[in-house]
């Protein structure tokens, strides 16, 4: 929530000016519907993310006060931390391509933080079941490493309409965000 949080630029500057940032962004219809789902794996009698999605469905007025709806409005949260960090200080990851291709994702963020590569394919391994890459092993064991039981939830059919609303009301964000950072 730092990202999205106004205060946290500010104080994060007033910390160290010379901070890097690493902020995973992933399609913000994708994200709203990840945040539904968990919000509704905590409190299954919330109402249906199509009725949370829109002020009026009818004229498809999208509700921007909700905050799943709000987080994914990339390029609005940016524009605060420009206000404090260079956009050469800030790293964009992928969560899509954390998923397809964790070890590449991985070695952007080991050239950006100046590590040296030491995170290759070699340290994952694909799980079906999860839908997500895991550690083949965890540092100082044996088993391997996934992410915990609150990732790769099933999501909930959403009607399409809502979806192609959903991505038709991030497009110019989207866009902008592009445009503020060079990466779709």
């Amino acid at each position: 929530s730092y990202f999205v949080t106004k205060e946290a630029p500010a104080r994060i500057s007033s910390m160290s000016k010379g901070t890097k940032l690493i902020v995973v962004v992933r399609d913000p219809v994708t994200r709203a519907i990840s945040d539904y789902t968990q919000t509704l794996s905590k409190k299954p009698d919330i109402p249906t993310f199509e009725s949370l999605t829109f002020k009026n469905r009818t004229t498809g007025l999208i509700d921007t006060s909700w905050s799943a709806i709000q987080i994914g409005i990339y390029a609005k949260h940016l524009e605060n931390w420009l206000l404090y960090f260079p956009i050469g200080q800030i790293l964009f990851v992928s969560g899509e391509r954390l998923i397809s291709d964790p070890a590449g994702e991985l070695g952007r963020v080991q050239d950006f933080l100046g590590l040296k590569r030491i995170i290759t394919d070699k340290h994952f391994y694909f799980n079906k079941t999860k839908g997500f890459p895991c550690l083949k092993k965890a540092e100082g064991s044996s088993k391997p490493h996934c992410l915990g039981k609150t990732k790769g939830r099933t999501h909930p059919d959403i009607d399409q309409e809502v979806v192609q609303r959903l991505r038709d009301f991030y497009r110019p964000f989207n866009m902008k965000f592009y445009q503020m950072t060079g990466q779709d």
